[in-house]
């Protein structure tokens, strides 16, 4: 059986209201899938009142002048790293998620240019203020914040950075927020794929999820 027809059956139970993580158990045992097979269906596949919403609520680039956008950090920062390393995705949904097996954020050697990258995004876009939000708890997250309020000062783009418990908390007091997370976007009015944007300005390609199942 194809990855294409156990998509199909997950689509038809979600559809149908069904809990998406006991659908998707079903579903992926039937077919027999991999492990990675089951991680990309859990990633990109949705009931279609949530693809219309999300369809709602997602801003266009031209959208974001004077703005203030509120920045899911570590969500952006991981999506943005499996985007250059050929494991991110166009979900159904029309976010870019990433594929890799990543709980928490890990500082590497790339996190200063992507975030050279974001902010430089974010001047272009012409949003009013950047108000990044990072984990506390993430290992090294001082000094991502650290490099984040530096990379705003050398785009001269007005933001503010800050260390918080819970950043799904504090994201969900904004009008438009920059996440793939659906908790987070179920809760807000605008939502904008800021990495699939920085990934344009590139001319890095994604790979979509209907392209992979065929």
């Amino acid at each position: 059986m194809s990855l294409c027809e156990a998509y199909q059956d997950l689509k038809y139970l979600l559809n149908r209201g069904y809990r998406k993580k006991s659908a998707l158990k079903f579903v992926a045992d039937h077919h027999r899938l991999t492990i990675e097979e089951r991680h990309l269906l859990a990633r990109c596949v949705f009931p279609d009142p949530w693809i219309e919403e999300v369809r709602r609520k997602l801003l266009k680039p031209g959208e974001l002048a004077g703005r203030v956008l509120a920045i899911d950090g570590f969500n952006v920062l991981i999506t943005l790293e499996s985007i250059v390393e050929g494991k991110a995705i166009l979900c159904e949904d029309g976010l870019v998620r990433d594929l890799k097996y990543q709980g928490r954020y890990r500082l590497n050697e790339s996190t200063e240019k992507l975030l050279t990258e974001i902010t430089g995004a974010l001047k272009k876009l012409g949003v009013a203020k950047a108000v990044f939000f990072y984990g506390k708890n993430v290992p090294k997250s001082g000094i991502v914040k650290a490099l984040t309020e530096e990379a705003l000062k050398k785009s001269g783009l007005p933001g503010e950075v800050h260390l918080v418990k819970s950043p799904d908390f504090e994201l969900k007091g904004f009008e438009a927020v920059a996440t793939a997370d659906v908790g987070i976007i179920s809760r807000v009015d605008h939502v904008f794929d800021l990495p699939g944007y920085v990934a344009g300005l590139s001319q890095k390609t994604i790979e979509s999820f209907f392209e992979v199942i065929q």
